[in-house]
């Protein structure tokens, strides 16, 4: 927790903490290891405080780049960048905690229940507020399937109401979930 302290702002310290709590309720409710749950939402944001440019010099080097809007939006690498730096830095190997921190930004086509809880509870961590949050967080309680499109929807709706760019893998990944639930 120290290094995390240490690496973060004060702020995006107790988010992080924020996001460990709700991640470790949330693994209560769904069946999924509390403590992995805790430590990856304590390390999702690991690279958040790294430059746009480091990010995308880190990402060019390692193979972390997956689409040209990176490179415009760097700070989206900041999640495979992390897992990255928590491994090469820290010596963290769990691949759950690595993947949940890899894909809590952008979510991924096959997400376990802990990517999930991540992807959900940085999103709804108490210190979040936005429109939509309320149902959000009901449906996080829920099902974390629904939760996940609706999580999704969320953030293209506030790309396109601010003309920033939307990673292709969003409306994918929110596509792939909304599939699945039609179908399910």
């Amino acid at each position: 927790m120290q290094i995390i302290k240490f690496k973060l702002s004060k702020r995006r310290f107790e988010h992080s903490v924020a996001v460990a709590r709700v991640a470790r309720e949330m693994a209560a409710s769904f069946g999924a290891d509390e403590e992995k749950a805790y430590l990856a939402g304590i390390l999702h944001d690991y690279a958040k405080g790294i430059s746009g440019t480091e990010l995308l010099a880190i990402a060019r080097e390692n193979g972390l780049l997956t689409d040209d809007i990176e490179v415009s939006v760097p700070d989206l690498l900041h999640a495979p960048v992390g897992a990255y730096l928590l491994q090469k830095e820290l010596g963290i190997t769990d691949a759950e905690i690595l993947a949940a921190v890899s894909k809590h930004t952008l979510g991924d086509y096959e997400m376990s229940t802990l990517d999930k809880i991540i992807f959900l509870a940085d999103m709804i961590e108490p210190g979040r507020d936005y429109p939509g949050i309320e149902r959000l967080s009901c449906l996080a309680g829920r099902n974390l399937d629904r939760a996940m499109v609706y999580g999704m929807d969320l953030t293209i709706r506030y790309c396109l109401e601010r003309g920033r760019l939307i990673h292709p893998k969003t409306v994918r990944v929110r596509n792939r979930f909304l599939r699945a639930l039609s179908t399910g």
